[in-house]
């Protein structure tokens, strides 16, 4: 075990040249990241995940009740026994076999069937009430991170000169605030990761798994060898448009369709004009340009730089997509459907009315009974791949900071 840590831990790797672990050691004048330090964040991830089931049980739940949002989930399916038995033993997507085999013995037709099981599959999941309250804690936190974030930064002398990133690298003292910001962003994250066990359960689950620990390891990475100022830039950025997008949900939550919109093209703008003009412009210009001529590259500056170039981009592809999807609401007058949406819809034959079931009908009309609002779900953004994409995301999520992204 002891060789391992020494080769993880080799000082030619992740620190310049002529620089030791010994040289970062905390004095009675000066205090420098260490990777001890990111231990608290794990007891304060608990912490604030506890604080989220309060704040949504007592907070975002009365907000919402008092926005006339329901709780109400989904259509339920007619009671079957067989079909329930199917669902809950043998598969919740059976195939066409297994399709005319229970049309056969239950003497439906096969769309009617079709229909029984994916209203079941849509019963499990959680109703807008609580979609509403778990993106007023995202919104909640976002705003006061990004508050706090700008508030501190406009005190250091990075934010208004970047090369103050990478003078007397890597001898930069750490002071409360920032070991304060990065701690939070650290636990905020893991306490994502802990939830996405009790959260709602998305068809992204393992690529925002994935995002998750790759986020974990890019804020801890940047604060183990004190790249912690330019780390704050990076966090301070990204949060500013994640503000706007969980404001956006709980607008179109809440059936106010306008205030979505326009939030949705805040969002865009923001996101947009964050991503492909000031993070490239600002951001990456110090990190591969300034940091080369003032400290000069190493094994993790390489690594660090190819993160964040890679970052940049998945930028690009998002934005890409939010065009899109500004796009189709132009056209339709509404911001568009989230293609990942939790509640399934029916499929383009269903919209017409179904043939007559031979015997036993459950009389329902639709997957999710939401008088056609489901299509709305524009702003369930984390990440959404479909097929095509699924491989180009599982290899940028893992080393991206950043997870929102728009499927078509």
């Amino acid at each position: 075990m002891a060789g391992i840590l020494a080769w993880f831990w080799n000082e030619r790797f992740w620190l310049p040249h002529n620089v030791t672990w010994a040289d970062l050691k905390n004095t009675d004048e000066s205090t420098f990241p260490q990777a001890e330090d990111l231990y608290l964040a794990c007891p304060l991830a608990f912490c604030v995940f506890m604080i989220r089931l309060v704040f949504e049980r007592f907070i975002a739940r009365p907000c919402a009740l008092a926005l006339k949002i329901q709780a109400n989930g989904p259509q339920k399916a007619q009671p079957n026994a067989i079909l329930e038995k199917v669902f809950t033993a043998i598969t919740k997507h059976p195939d066409e076999k297994r399709l005319e085999g229970l049309s056969k013995q239950l003497d439906w037709d096969v769309r009617t069937i079709q229909r029984w099981f994916r209203q079941r599959r849509n019963q499990e999941k959680p109703s807008t009430l609580t979609r509403f309250c778990e993106s007023m804690w995202r919104f909640t936190f976002y705003l006061y991170i990004f508050t706090y974030g700008v508030r501190y930064l406009k005190k250091t002398p990075w934010l208004w000169n970047t090369r103050e990133c990478w003078y007397n690298y890597p001898y930069q003292a750490l002071t409360v605030d920032l070991h304060y910001y990065y701690i939070l962003e650290l636990s905020f994250y893991l306490s994502l990761l802990f939830s996405q066990f009790t959260d709602i359960r998305r068809k992204d689950f393992l690529l925002m798994f994935m995002h998750h620990v790759a986020t974990i390891s890019l804020i801890t990475f940047s604060y183990v060898n004190n790249m912690a100022r330019v780390g704050t830039l990076v966090m301070c950025l990204h949060d500013a448009a994640d503000v706007l997008l969980e404001a956006a949900k709980m607008a179109n939550y809440a059936k106010c369709q306008r205030l979505c919109n326009v939030l949705f093209i805040m969002f865009g703008l923001v996101f947009i004009s964050s991503r492909l003009g000031i993070y490239p412009v600002w951001i990456l210009n110090s990190t591969l340009f300034e940091s080369w001529e003032i400290v000069g590259p190493y094994p993790s500056w390489w690594v660090f730089n190819t993160l964040l170039v890679l970052l940049q981009a998945l930028h690009t592809f998002w934005s890409y997509l939010i065009v899109k999807i500004a796009c189709r609401a132009i056209s339709r007058g509404k911001v568009s459907k989230d293609d990942r949406s939790d509640i399934e819809s029916s499929s383009d034959e269903d919209e017409v009315p179904p043939p007559a079931q031979k015997n036993h009908t459950n009389g329902t009309n639709g997957a999710h009974g939401t008088n056609g609002y489901l299509s709305t779900h524009l702003v369930e953004y984390q990440s959404t791949p479909s097929p095509r994409y699924n491989l180009l995301l599982f290899f940028c999520f893992s080393y991206f900071w950043e997870g929102v992204l728009v499927n078509e």
